[in-house]
């Protein structure tokens, strides 16, 4: 994470103070990253921030939801816009993909954890070893899909608990990237970091190519 203060501890690092840089033209060329969330109920600028941010960098997003046609995003607890399914969850495996971006919002991991489906695409990109990048409330996913045990994360401070029980470590910091495993995960806490999410998801995508 060139640009940002540091604080390492083995194979997890922190961002202890503000600081990104922006993504380069072409990071992320021939990388398709899958953004994967329910329905409805995904936290608008969650998806849409590090979408452009993964675009900027030369990749290709792909939106990766439970049915086809539309997601409805909220802006908190209001309806926002609505955006084009790229792939149904059930119909394409993690293989096609380099990394998975998975936004918040309350109600969108609540839905997608019932889902076997996302559930096991989900758990595939650690099996796997591909970087997955997770905000707010979406690790609660990473709990049903049991890949926080033994992990380093951070996330809204209500599933706190979640993490914990489930054997994950869970601090309180902008951005919190675990190498301890058998990928990279990176994980932030709310729409506040997302310069600093985004910044820091590209650079770990593109250094796991």
């Amino acid at each position: 994470m060139s640009g940002a203060a540091e604080v390492t501890r083995g194979s997890v690092w922190f961002l202890a103070a503000a600081g990104t840089t922006s993504p380069m033209a072409n990071e992320l060329r021939g990388q398709r990253i899958a953004f994967l969330v329910a329905t409805e109920g995904v936290e608008q600028v969650e998806l849409t921030e590090p979408w452009q941010a993964v675009e900027k960098a030369g990749g290709t997003p792909t939106l990766v939801s439970t049915e086809s046609g539309e997601i409805q995003a909220f802006d908190h607890l209001d309806k926002a816009d609505t955006f084009a399914v790229g792939a149904v969850v059930s119909e394409v495996p993690a293989a096609d993909f380099d990394a998975l971006v998975l936004p918040g919002g309350v109600a969108n991991p609540d839905n997608l954890r019932t889902d076997k489906a996302a559930v096991k695409f989900i758990a595939d990109f650690f099996t796997e070893g591909k970087p997955v990048a997770a905000i707010c409330h979406a690790p609660w996913t990473l709990v049903e899909a049991g890949v926080v045990s033994g992990r380093t994360l951070t996330s809204f401070p209500s599933i706190q608990t979640d993490i914990t029980n489930a054997g994950g470590t869970w601090t309180d910091h902008e951005v919190v990237v675990c190498a301890d495993g058998p990928n990279t995960l990176i994980t932030s806490r709310n729409p506040g970091d997302l310069p600093a999410f985004c910044s820091t998801l590209v650079t770990e995508f593109a250094a796991d190519k």
